[in-house]
């Protein structure tokens, strides 16, 4: 498995695959191929339906300036694509092509580059998914935040406490800017409604709820309005996360310290989903990203409230396999609805997940491995329709509603 650096990234929003990935490409490929005088990308599959509302085309304009670069959204139903969202990129010169390359941008904002093995960061950690790990740490009798600092040395606590920053501002800037988000949809901010409506008799409870809530908007409204988040594990699901570390932190008094360490046992889920499934909503279904992220944030909350490996494990599981099989059908191809709502809804998912491993470790039959290899069948199963390509589910009857139209009998 990776480095946590190669899972918690700080970019810009709204697509950690759509735009981050596509924008990491186009830095490669014009850096190998700077001569050219024109340069061209076809976008396919997922890239090619949701590439506009995912401002996919600004992303890789943007990277390319001041060169001249023509930017074509080819048919999304291409077969034979060895990845839901493929570019072929073109260097031209003097009118003719010189050179071309076929990148897929794989989620998380990872690129792999067809016919080259992968160039990113080594494999720092050995172990290949949550049994070998627990098994690991079960041996030496250490907790998984201290396998990770074995693994990657303490440096990596200075880069998880940058994230931890960041995340946090993220949040905090979502609580001030009001207004509409950018996109056909003209939806306005509501993190900030959410955050200062309360009331006089507001129970413990409801105001834990709204809170959490507002924060995990916050989150994804700068990330709908492409500002800086981070990745965790994508752009699309930022807020799951910080918004529940957050609260605790402020409302349980826990450290910076015991942030980063549920920072570490959260990447750790989050890269054994990638390693052994994916991350990408495009390849297997929103249950890739909010799934992920729920498991995530599930694991970092019982990290921070001491509980056991099987906890965590359990906590972890029960996020992701209650995520199984949720579709990526996103209204006009934005990172909006219903996705900044599910950022929302997964955080609270996380924290009844803990509640349940706390009391229900000894009864569970299913091992975070398990579920991990079932969301990557379910999200291969599905129809490519719900995988992010806004031809199906909430992003078509949306839209015919809107219309008046009838669906076809």
């Amino acid at each position: 498995m990776k480095s946590l650096r190669e899972l918690y990234k700080v970019g810009r929003g709204p697509s950690s695959s759509h735009s981050m990935g596509p924008e990491k490409a186009s830095k490669l490929f014009m850096s190998e191929h700077p001569d050219a005088d024109l340069y061209r990308v076809i976008l396919y599959g997922s890239l090619s339906s949701t590439g506009k509302g995912h401002r996919t085309d600004a992303a890789i304009i943007e990277t390319f300036e001041p060169h001249p670069i023509e930017v074509i959204f080819g048919d999304p139903s291409e077969e034979g694509l060895p990845h839901a969202n493929t570019m072929d990129f073109f260097a031209i010169k003097n009118g003719e092509v010189i050179a071309t390359e076929r990148i897929m941008s794989i989620g998380g904002g990872d690129i792999r580059v067809q016919g080259r093995p992968d160039v990113d960061a080594p494999d720092m950690y050995p172990e290949k998914n949550f049994r070998e790990i627990a098994d690991y740490c079960k041996a030496k009798k250490i907790r998984i935040s201290d396998y990770v600092y074995e693994r990657e040395g303490n440096e990596i606590r200075d880069f998880l406490f940058d994230i931890w920053q960041v995340m946090k501002t993220e949040i905090d800037e979502g609580l001030v800017h009001t207004g509409v988000l950018p996109g056909d949809l003209q939806l306005q901010r509501v993190a900030q409604h959410l955050y200062n409506r309360r009331h006089i008799d507001e129970r413990p409870q409801t105001r834990e709820n709204r809170i959490i809530c507002a924060y995990a908007f916050a989150a994804s409204e700068q990330n709908a309005d492409c500002k800086t988040i981070v990745t965790a594990p994508t752009c699309g699901s930022c807020g799951v996360l910080p918004s529940v570390l957050k609260y605790m932190q402020e409302n349980k008094g826990f450290s910076d310290e015991q942030m980063v360490n549920a920072l570490a046992v959260a990447g750790v889920i989050g890269n054994v989903v990638k390693t052994n499934a994916s991350v990408s909503g495009a390849e297997c279904g929103c249950q890739a990203e909010i799934g992920t992220a729920c498991a995530m944030a599930a694991a970092a909350l019982a990290e921070v409230f001491e509980m056991g490996i099987d906890q965590i494990e359990y906590a972890a599981e029960l996020s992701l396999e209650h995520h199984l099989g949720l579709t990526c059908d996103p209204i006009c191809g934005l990172v909006q609805i219903p996705c900044i709502e599910r950022n929302a809804v997964a955080a609270m998912r996380a924290i009844n997940a803990l509640s349940l491993a706390n009391f229900l470790t000894g009864t569970r039959r299913i091992s975070f491995d398990t579920v991990v290899k079932t969301m990557y069948e379910t999200g291969r199963d599905l129809d490519s329709d719900y995988r992010e390509t806004s031809k199906g589910g909430l992003a078509v009857v949306y839209v015919r509603d809107q219309l008046g139209e009838t669906p076809n009998a």
